[in-house]
């Protein structure tokens, strides 16, 4: 079964989390996908002080609550500092490690503590099989259900390029590895004090991943992402993700067949 985990990249209304939770739930039930919902809480990485970062634990919590509940979809969030873990496990399926913070082994701890799944999102700054020794801390405090998920590499300035043969190293560690399709194309702090970026290239981004190994795929998508708060300009429009998943599916079929 197909893994997706897609939703917008950071709580901006109840309305948008319902928009996006409908169009997963849709393609759910036409595909028969693994689809988990992520939004996150609290940007705390934003570059620039005056940038929108979210709603904050308590309430940004209980939104991703109403949308586990009503929707009946697991759930993915992102936290940045140790307190953070013990309350968004409460409500999450999967507490993300952000990439400039992988290496963070308080945060990894809490994070393993909650029992829940740990994506580790593999910094800019380091190889595949660099991966190694964040999934350990995870493990080694007694949580083997540890994910990882590609996401370029800092190539000069105001740049990511991917070396898609991390897919295959991070897949020694752990039988799960994504490929996030949207943070690949961003272009870091390259729009006047946010991040750019080239959503037109997140189809490819998945196709390549997809031949290199990757078994889940992440998108941001957005209902407007020309106007979202957060990540626009690399978000994938919440109405193309259809064609995407449709695409993985494809090729997954053609493999099989091959084989």
């Amino acid at each position: 079964m197909l893994t997706i985990i897609a939703g917008p990249c950071v709580i901006e209304s109840m309305e948008c989390l319902e928009q996006v939770a409908e169009e997963l739930v849709r393609l759910n039930e036409k595909y028969d996908l693994d689809i988990i919902f992520k939004a996150s809480f609290d940007k705390a990485n934003r570059t620039s002080i005056h940038s929108y970062r979210g709603p904050g634990l308590e309430k940004g919590m209980q939104m991703l609550g109403d949308i586990k509940e009503k929707y009946g979809l697991r759930i993915l969030t992102d936290i940045h500092e140790s307190y953070q873990a013990q309350a968004a496990g409460e409500v999450a399926d999967v507490l993300q490690i952000p990439a400039f913070l992988c290496r963070q082994t308080d945060l990894l701890v809490a994070a393993a503590r909650t029992g829940r799944i740990v994506n580790i999102k593999k910094a800019q700054f380091l190889s595949g099989l660099d991966m190694e020794y964040p999934v350990q801390k995870v493990r080694e405090s007694g949580n083997d259900n540890v994910w990882l998920t590609e996401r370029g590499n800092m190539y000069g300035y105001n740049n990511l390029a991917v070396d898609f043969r991390n897919i295959a190293d991070m897949h020694r560690f752990t039988d799960t590895v994504i490929m996030d399709c949207t943070h690949s194309v961003q272009r870091p702090g390259a729009a006047g004090g946010k991040t750019g970026g080239n959503r037109e290239f997140v189809p490819a981004m998945a196709l390549a991943a997809k031949a290199f190994g990757a078994n889940g795929y992440f998108f941001e998508v957005h209902p407007d992402p020309d106007n979202a708060l957060s990540d626009g300009p690399n978000m994938l429009e919440l109405d193309s993700l259809d064609d995407v998943v449709a695409s993985l599916l494809d090729c997954r079929s053609a493999v099989a067949t091959e084989e």
